[in-house]
């Protein structure tokens, strides 16, 4: 969370939302970070910081998901996993594992852009968690990659390779350098991140699984080992589960600092920062001696103004805001540019309008992972019966609000849900009437990421006036997706026919923390 430039200690976590395995460098003064973005599109964001504290959303290295047919409609677990994000030779690279395809890599002169095309530098099944290092010292180039069991049927290894200097293709077979079926109670040893340190080869590699696992540090004085290892972060008596997979970087002056992630159900995996020191051995200590700290001394960096990613978004031109995903490739026609405010989505005629789930025209951002107020307007414009679009918060179950014409003509307030096994959606409340076609939809986010909807279908005029806000339906708790968060999303669909189903429009899109933090 954000903290106040004259505040002498900063809390975690620091990025509050699903933020998953992150990744950080320092270029001069700034620090970059970016994260998985897994089958949402744009993918792999880029944010920005001075302090590592205060964070904002300044873009996205992927502009489309390759191969494009592949991601033509939603693939939550599948895409961008684990990226690594480095800064050699003068532009910024990322590095990422596609567990059906093979390892990728983009790069830049600058980290806004222009980003390349994805380049496949290993096809294979199960690559993931690729990490480059170009070594100063030798003039070689490296990289290290983990595996996925569920497309290769291997997994809790790591595999080195020599790289070729451009970073374009790998220069030899691979070999195993850290096998954790060798280490007694090690599994599930993924996510490696490689530096050149003291003399040192480092891995910093976390295992034991999401939820419940460590974070490993791994050291040789040769690049393909032996390597000797060390648990440097775990929960310990602290309410941090499964501390572990992130970025270390050191500040100008020196400091070094680990950002992480913790798994928290519904919220995603949240990011963590902690400092980190050596020990007389020479090894990585981090948090207080091992254990994440809920709250420290800032970093000695100068101070920032408060900052997040953004939330709230009044769509200027039509055009959301950096913080929006597809939950597929895009495509044209979803969305209409014009010349006022507002977010104009086409009802596109699907078969799969009975589930959300399946849609790739959603527009998505991120849950929040403290209680929260969420709140749109939406105007249902003239369309064919069976048109709808509403605000959902969608996971492996969801739920939405809205408005649907109906055989009559008549544009009415509706709110479903479908449970996480359900192949439809049922009504969570019965229909009520919604003149003008407009209402102000929201959803109330409560510890747990229990959610409770609500509408106002007075006036339309976006300010909760004339009937006020009613509850609709019974609390609904959010649920993730596989490695994905719970996601809040705007939609506009309609049932297969013939010709132009209309549009919806978006405006005021608010959200609102609540002081209270959610449960941890």
């Amino acid at each position: 969370m954000s903290a106040a430039p004259d505040d002498p200690v900063y809390r975690n976590p620091v990025l509050d939302a699903d933020w998953s395995d992150p990744d950080v460098i320092r270029v001069g003064d700034d620090f970059y970070l970016t994260a998985s973005s897994f089958g949402r599109v744009p993918g792999l964001p880029l944010l920005h910081s001075r302090d590592l504290v205060n964070w904002t959303l300044v873009g996205h290295a992927l502009h489309r998901l390759e191969p494009e047919s592949e991601f033509a409609v939603p693939r939550h677990d599948c895409g961008v996993w684990a990226p690594s994000l480095r800064h050699h030779d003068g532009r910024f690279w990322i590095f990422w594992g596609d567990p059906d395809q093979g390892i990728f890599q983009v790069n830049a002169p600058e980290i806004r852009g222009p980003w390349t095309r994805p380049h496949l530098v290993k096809a294979g099944k199960g690559l993931i968690d690729p990490c480059p290092l170009w070594d100063d010292e030798s003039g070689e180039a490296y990289l290290v990659h983990a595996w996925a069991k569920s497309r290769s049927g291997v997994k809790n290894r790591l595999t080195g390779h020599r790289m070729h200097p451009h970073g374009t293709e790998l220069l030899d077979e691979g070999k195993v350098i850290v096998d954790g079926d060798r280490i007694p109670g090690w599994f599930t040893l993924e996510g490696p991140k490689l530096h050149r340190h003291d003399g040192w080869f480092w891995i910093l590699a976390p295992a034991g699984g999401v939820e419940t696992g460590w974070q490993g540090a791994f050291r040789s004085r040769a690049f393909f080992g032996p390597y000797e290892e060390k648990v440097v972060l775990e929960q310990k008596d602290t309410d941090v589960n499964g501390p572990h997979q992130g970025g270390w970087v050191r500040t100008a002056s020196g400091e070094d600092w680990f950002l992480h992630f913790q798994q928290r159900g519904a919220y995603g995996r949240v990011v963590h920062l902690q400092p980190m020191e050596w020990d007389p051995d020479g090894w990585p200590v981090i948090g207080d001696d091992g254990a994440p700290v809920a709250e420290h001394r800032r970093p000695d960096l100068p101070p920032q103004r408060p900052a997040a990613p953004a939330t709230d978004d009044d769509f200027p031109g039509g055009r959301p805001g950096r913080q929006w995903q597809w939950t597929a490739n895009p495509r044209d026609g979803w969305a209409t540019h014009h010349s006022a405010d507002g977010l104009r989505l086409t009802c596109v005629r699907t078969p799969d309008a009975h589930d959300l789930r399946a849609l790739p025209h959603v527009l998505t951002q991120r849950l929040p992972g403290t209680p929260c107020t969420v709140e749109v307007d939406l105007r249902l414009d003239d369309g064919e019966p069976g048109a709808r679009a509403g605000l959902a918060v969608l996971g492996d179950a969801y739920s939405w609000i809205g408005l649907e014409r109906g055989t009559d003509g008549a544009v009415r307030l509706v709110h479903r849900f479908a449970e996480t096994a359900a192949e439809r959606e049922r009504d969570a409340a019965p229909p009520r009437p919604a003149p003008g076609g407009r209402a102000r939809l929201r959803v109330d986010i409560g510890a747990g990421a229990r959610c409770r909807f609500s509408y106002d279908t007075g006036d339309g005029g976006g300010d909760g006036a004339g009937e006020g806000f009613r509850p609709s339906g019974q609390v609904f708790a959010a649920t993730p997706w596989r490695w994905v968060g719970a996601l809040l999303g705007l939609a506009a669909l309609a049932p297969t026919g013939q010709g132009h189903a209309g549009t919806a429009t978006f405006t005021q899109f608010r959200i609102r923390i609540q002081e209270k933090r959610a449960d941890r």
